[in-house]
């Protein structure tokens, strides 16, 4: 009997906000995955400039902008880790400390086109499923490129599908074309920063958990321009 896939869904999440979710959705719903976990990054290696609200804080923003999705949940797993949040040592744990699942890791285009300067990034795919979502305006002919000139460092091979390469161990790297919805956690963050409405970009919830915490937001993006 095959093992369930969890979809592993990792980021800053600085803030969560609609595209967040919808892109996971989308991804659950085309890869039939049994479950999806939100893993905010403690202390992110490749986000050493961003001004970051407290990782208690994003937690809790996850849980609200998923609510009472089904089969939507928020894995803290990265509280307690030592040291930055390499996606390896997430992966590895995992599969370590639940041997009776499959993880299929979710990642933007952006995230696949910088692989090659995450640590053992181009290896990722021997720890798990991957699943590549597009957002910034790069298609199925960037996915490809991309893995044809890495295939032999990734371990990957050609299917007779074009958005399925295959990847050691029976695990596929698939590239799923999702909604557009042109969203960003930085927009959100200068928006907030010049006193606009974020209405619409994130959920109700997460925008009156923000509203709760000004002085918070003040400390880690920045004071918002006076009205």
């Amino acid at each position: 009997m095959s093992h369930p896939v969890i979809g592993i869904f990792g980021g800053t999440f600085n803030p969560v906000h609609v595209g967040h979710v919808r892109a996971a959705i989308e991804v659950a719903e085309a890869l039939g995955l049994a479950a999806v976990e939100f893993v905010p990054a403690a202390r992110p290696p490749h986000k050493g400039g961003e001004p970051l609200l407290d990782f208690a804080l994003r937690l809790r923003l996850c849980r609200l902008a998923l609510g009472d999705l089904p089969g939507f949940s928020v894995n803290a797993m990265e509280a307690d880790r030592p040291g930055p949040s390499y996606t390896r040592d997430t992966l590895e744990t995992l599969g370590r400390q639940r041997p009776d699942e499959e993880f299929c890791f979710i990642l933007g285009m952006g995230d696949l086109l910088s692989l090659p300067t995450w640590k053992d990034g181009l290896n990722l795919g021997r720890l798990a499923h991957l699943a590549v979502h597009a957002r910034e305006g790069l298609g199925l002919p960037h996915f490809r490129a991309f893995v044809a000139e890495r295939a032999a460092a990734m371990g990957a091979v050609p299917t007779s599908e074009p958005a399925v390469w295959g990847l050691p161990g029976g695990r596929r790297l698939t590239y799923v074309p999702v909604s557009r919805l042109d969203v960003s956690s930085s927009d959100i963050r200068e928006r907030w920063r010049r006193g606009g409405r974020i209405h619409g970009l994130v959920s109700e919830a997460v925008r009156h958990e923000l509203d709760n915490h000004a002085a918070a937001l003040r400390a880690g993006w920045g004071r918002p321009a006076p009205a």
